[in-house]
């Protein structure tokens, strides 16, 4: 790569060291190659300049920041990027906020952005354009004449044809994404639906080469699974500890949930799983208490409040029903918890409960097999709509929707033999260690570097 590699995403880190595994792997990246990481300001501006603001830079590269008015950040950023594309991509298409308004900011704030862009783009540079806020920034690049590579990376899921269909903007959404010369996605699913959606639009065409023709254009699409970086967080997962975080009686076992408190991450349909295993609970049966870490999100979104209230709502109507006075089965956080106590947390659960409805990859399942003792591991139960599934398959892989199957999951996971567990456990760690978040950043790069360039020279 000849050029400078410019990364661009809604946040970056700033006020301190990176933290979180893609923000670091991006940062080295970035320290490694050199070149400039681009996002929002923190700050809301009345009258948002046409430039990009320098800050503070990383160590051996340069970071810039967008302005956004508050208005902008209601209607760009609430309003189309989480109220219309997030509903969609994770099969919501019932929640979608459909505002005109919304649209028209979500195209002004990425027409703006692309003309601070061209202004200082050169055509050997490499651009990396992160998740879905930035959909149409390709296109709008093209029409400034940048000739230079810009790849997407879309985290989460790729909506099927019929979730494109209830969007106003669907005829845009396709040549959005043709302007750009690589679609990295999480999973072969995701790629199958993105084909599938293309091969249905009169000029699209399935070239024999893997690439996507669409209105003359041709792009490739790729699966990339994301990662984690395994060895510092089983390194996080071992510190000794001083103390107890969860204060688990010794004869009771620990049920783990970690989620940001989203309606695509299934916490309800989870809740009332574990209260359908508790309402069938043995008398062998161990006590076991659901540890809920529940961070709040976008709450000044309808659809988050609701969520929110419905599961307090399940969660008291669960405790009441099944605490005993030794004994609460649930607990709920509604806060972050650092990662240097959930790291510890994660190794001594002996069950971890993934189950999204939809989701891109889901981390917290890397994680939590990272983090395990591989003499005595924990069970991974995994929902069978986690971008996770497709690759950890030896997880107890289950549907979300159905608490029957949830709640026997959980009494497998239980009754588990030490055997099983380690060969499981075993087959999991292979694919953390097969999709280091390191490899993944440079595999993406380097796809995107061997394509050819839209001036025609050879990559």
């Amino acid at each position: 790569m000849t050029g400078r590699l410019i990364v661009l995403s809604n946040r970056i880190p700033t006020g301190g060291p990176p933290s979180g595994g893609l923000v670091v792997a991006i940062h080295e990246l970035l320290a490694a190659r050199g070149g400039l990481w681009i996002g929002s300001a923190d700050e809301f501006v009345e009258v948002p300049s046409e430039t990009l603001r320098p800050i503070e830079g990383g160590e051996g590269y340069d970071k810039a920041v967008f302005d956004l008015t508050e208005a902008e950040h209601e209607e760009f950023y609430l309003g189309y990027a989480n109220s219309v594309l997030w509903p969609l991509c994770h099969h919501r298409t019932d929640l979608l906020a459909l505002d005109r308004q919304y649209a028209d900011s979500y195209a002004g704030v990425n027409a703006r952005v692309a003309r601070m862009l061209a202004q200082i783009v050169e055509p050997e540079d490499t651009i990396w354009v992160h998740d879905y806020h930035f959909l149409p920034i390709a296109l709008e690049l093209r029409k400034l004449g940048v000739t230079a590579r810009v790849g997407l990376f879309l985290h989460i899921p790729f909506p099927n044809l019929h979730d494109i269909e209830a969007l106003p903007e669907r005829d845009q959404f396709y040549f959005w994404l043709a302007a750009y010369d690589l679609v990295g996605l999480q999973t072969q699913a995701d790629v199958a639906r993105c084909l599938e959606s293309y091969r249905t639009q009169p000029s699209g065409e399935l070239m024999l080469n893997g690439r996507v023709k669409f209105d003359g254009d041709a792009f490739q699409v790729r699966s990339f699974p994301i990662g984690i970086d395994g060895k510092a967080f089983k390194a996080l997962a071992e510190k000794p500890l001083t103390h107890d975080p969860a204060h688990i009686r010794a004869d009771a076992r620990l049920i783990l949930g970690v989620d940001r408190l989203d309606y695509s991450k299934g916490i309800p349909n989870r809740v009332r799983g574990f209260g359908t295993w508790l309402e069938k609970r043995k008398p062998d049966s161990p006590r076991a208490t659901l540890l809920q870490i529940t961070p709040p999100s976008r709450e000044t979104v309808p659809a988050y409040q609701a969520i929110a209230h419905e599961v307090e709502s399940l969660v008291g109507r669960l405790n009441g029903q099944y605490s005993e006075l030794d004994w609460t089965p649930i607990r709920l956080i509604e806060r972050a918890v650092p990662r240097e106590t959930l790291a510890p947390l994660y190794r001594q659960a002996d069950i971890a409960l993934v189950t999204p409805l939809a989701d891109g990859m889901n981390l917290v399942a890397k994680e939590f097999v990272a983090a395990q003792d591989p003499e005595d591991p924990g069970v991974l139960i995994l929902s069978q709509s986690a971008g996770a599934a497709e690759q950890m398959t030896e997880a107890l892989i289950v549907n979300p929707h159905d608490a029957e199957e949830v709640a026997d999951a959980i009494e497998r996971a239980f009754m588990m033999p030490l055997d099983e567990r380690r060969a499981r456990h075993e087959a999991l760690l292979q694919v953390v260690q097969d999709t280091d978040i390191f490899d993944w950043g440079a595999s993406f790069l380097d796809c995107l570097n061997r394509v050819e360039r839209r001036d025609g020279m050879p990559g």
